[in-house]
């Protein structure tokens, strides 16, 4: 299989680090591409119609994409336990949502900041989208820390990659003042093996 990358995107560092929690890492190939809203990679445009990363090629040609699909299809495949079963899964489910909206959001600011010509860049979208961020970091410290201590599960894994990539593109907002139960729970599972291997480059 093969996965198409961009080591500076939470998504696919969600799905990598996946594959290295199931010791399946070897068993997928990176692709790496350079697509933004701008600037479509032609690879990954013909596998994924809407062009965003990641998109998994399967050994018999079909693509899935979306990093939940991805890593939802990983999990079975593997025979993982990422998804429990039960009342719980919706717990889990949630906080992955979690997660990746605060991904979506930080990415979004990133987009606004790094593709605009900063004439062009509009700050109350800017501030609207950290409003959102900011919030649902709140409410994971408040709410969310018993979940976060127990088993792991995808849900750990997005929060994770979500707040590390807060910290890539926006450390100097300081996401962790206020949020010191979050923060300590970050510091501790972004020293795991997964996230080790895979923090993006600077830049």
């Amino acid at each position: 299989m093969k996965l198409f990358h961009s080591p500076a995107s939470p998504f696919v560092r969600k799905v990598v680090v996946l594959l290295h929690e199931l010791d399946r890492a070897a068993d997928v190939e990176l692709v790496g591409v350079t697509s933004t809203a701008f600037a479509t990679d032609e690879g990954l445009a013909a596998s994924n119609p809407l062009a965003k990363i990641p998109a998994l090629v399967r050994d018999n040609g079909t693509t899935l994409y979306d990093s939940r699909v991805i890593t939802a299809y990983l999990n079975d495949l593997f025979g993982g336990n990422m998804y429990p079963s039960g009342t719980s899964r919706w717990e889990t489910l949630t906080l992955e949502a979690t997660g990746d909206g605060i991904m979506d959001c930080a990415v979004s600011m990133a987009y606004e900041a790094r593709l605009r010509p900063e004439e062009m860049q509009y700050g109350d979208w800017i501030e609207a989208q950290w409003a959102k961020v900011s919030r649902a970091i709140s409410v994971l410290n408040a709410r969310w820390i018993s979940h976060l201590s127990g088993p792991m599960d995808i849900g750990h894994i997005s929060v994770a990659c979500a707040l590390s990539y807060v910290e890539f593109r926006h450390g100097a907002r300081n996401w962790r003042a206020g949020n010191e139960a979050l923060a300590n729970w970050h510091a501790g599972f972004d020293s795991r093996a997964s996230m080790q291997a895979t923090i993006p480059p600077a830049g």
